[in-house]
């Protein structure tokens, strides 16, 4: 015998109608669904699960990769008080040193995140971060470019893991199609880094010359303590995998396991770490995302001459500082909201084509002109196109190469890495003797986008997206 359907009613007891009913449970459901992402949920218990993953995963992840992009970039921001006096660079060398971090980052990038698997990556990315941290601050005791580039060489050994660790506990814990808002959410981190980096850097500077230290050198130590703190926090508040996360309670640890359990593409159970790197290494989806994201990235190259450009417009150091901060911060918004609309509609193609067109136009313009208001107008633009794309490819990896977590973690940890190789190369685009057009670095940046283009079909046929 089928249940009896009470009727709805309203807050003063009188019986709704159906019509009224349907409306009313339509409306109770749309309260509850999930606020982020194209997978709508009706389940108040999944609701609420990701919501509690949200606030104990997302500020702690997020705090991490901010000053790890604080830290590695905060040598663009020395250039710009004594460092190059103090250690004597010439010629190339400041270029070199910028260079070197991203070596070091490729060589133990791809090796470090085969045990993510093996190890504890709260214990893992929490080690990793004590010591870049203490690598950060020793920074302020370098006293030429050999003790500089070795520092930065080491920087980016320890900073490596990071990332591709944050992607694969982002990858356990969130379903495809809540991913894409996650990992922009985490991106921020990067934008922000930068876009605050200089405000930081301005009251940091003001301690120029007490106790005989340079402001640049209280820059790194400074920065440095405050990210040792952090990475001792994260010791006890990153998580493991869901059956193991110590502040979900019984219930949700199953919850949290079965659904993304039931989420993984054609699940082919346990595999060891080096049959995972192989799957990822025969998987031709792979190497397409390598391309795609060694161009993005290629483009996003400026990051590390960022106040050393706007210093071209004309203005004192202290306005300087304070322009870097604009571009990253509309940057940002734009991000979150685009992979949000990327990962609601569960489209990927138009979302990518779109940002990367306007980050063409806004290299083309910054080279094209030396007007100072389209100049800056022009550094907006690239800063917006290029950094609204990111979060939605490396998602788009993540939903296409997990067939296996081993497999995803090393695609991740794969693409990473050879994408971020494109650092190595792109500091010497922007040699001062370029200034103040940068016309090589902007032409470059400018045609990079065109292999998204040209791959875009491929990678449209071999996934789903």
């Amino acid at each position: 015998m089928s249940p009896t359907i009470q009727p709805a009613k309203s807050g003063d007891g009188a019986v709704l109608s159906p019509i009224h009913t349907e409306n009313v449970l339509k409306s109770e459901v749309e309260e509850r669904r999930d606020y982020s992402g194209a997978r709508e949920k009706t389940d108040p218990r999944e609701i609420a699960l990701v919501r509690k993953l949200d606030w104990w995963i997302m500020p702690i992840l997020w705090l991490m990769y901010w000053l790890n992009y604080l830290d590695r970039n905060a040598i663009a921001l020395a250039k710009l008080n004594t460092l190059e006096e103090d250690l004597n660079l010439t010629g190339s060398q400041y270029q070199t040193c910028v260079s070197i971090l991203f070596v070091g980052y490729v060589i133990v990038g791809i090796p470090a995140n085969m045990v993510v698997t093996r190890i504890r990556p709260s214990i893992w990315m929490a080690s990793c971060m004590t010591v870049w941290a203490i690598i950060s601050g020793l920074t302020a005791i370098a006293r030429n470019y050999t003790g500089l580039l070795l520092t930065r060489f080491f920087l980016g050994i320890t900073e490596a893991p990071y990332y591709p660790g944050a992607l694969y506990i982002l990858a356990t814990f969130y379903t495809r199609k809540e991913l894409a808002t996650r990992i922009s959410i985490l991106y921020t981190g990067n934008i922000l880094a930068t876009a605050f980096a200089g405000l930081i850097a301005l009251g940091i500077f003001e301690m120029h010359g007490m106790a005989g230290i340079s402001g640049w050198q209280w820059l790194f130590i400074i920065q440095g303590a405050a990210t040792l703190i952090v990475a001792l926090a994260a010791f006890f508040i990153l998580p493991d995998e869901p059956l193991s996360t110590k502040w979900l309670t019984p219930e949700e640890r199953k919850l949290a396991h079965e659904r993304t359990q039931e989420d993984t593409v054609a699940n082919k159970g346990q595999t060891t770490t080096w049959s995972g790197i192989l799957d990822a290494a025969k998987d031709p989806k792979v190497w397409l995302f390598v391309a795609m994201q060694h161009g993005h990235l290629g483009a996003n190259g400026f990051k590390n001459f960022f106040p050393t450009a706007i210093r071209t417009l004309g203005f004192n150091q202290t306005i300087t500082l304070v322009l870097t901060c604009p571009p990253y911060l509309i940057a940002g918004f734009i991000s979150i909201a685009w992979s949000w609309s990327s990962g609601r509609y569960n489209e990927r193609t138009w979302h990518i084509t779109i940002g990367k067109a306007i980050a063409v136009f806004g290299f083309v313009l910054g080279c094209a002109t030396l007007n100072t208001g389209a100049r800056y107008f022009a550094m907006c633009a690239f800063s917006v196109g290029t950094y609204s794309c990111n979060s939605i490819i490396l998602g788009w990896v993540s939903a296409t190469c997990s067939q296996t977590r081993e497999k995803k973690a090393c695609s991740l940890a794969i693409v990473n890495c050879l994408a971020v190789a494109s650092f190595i190369w792109t500091p010497y685009l922007w040699p001062e003797s370029d200034e103040p057009r940068y016309t090589m670095a902007m032409s470059t940046s400018a045609d990079l986008p065109r292999w998204w283009s040209l791959l875009r079909r491929q990678i449209g046929i071999m996934t789903d997206a």
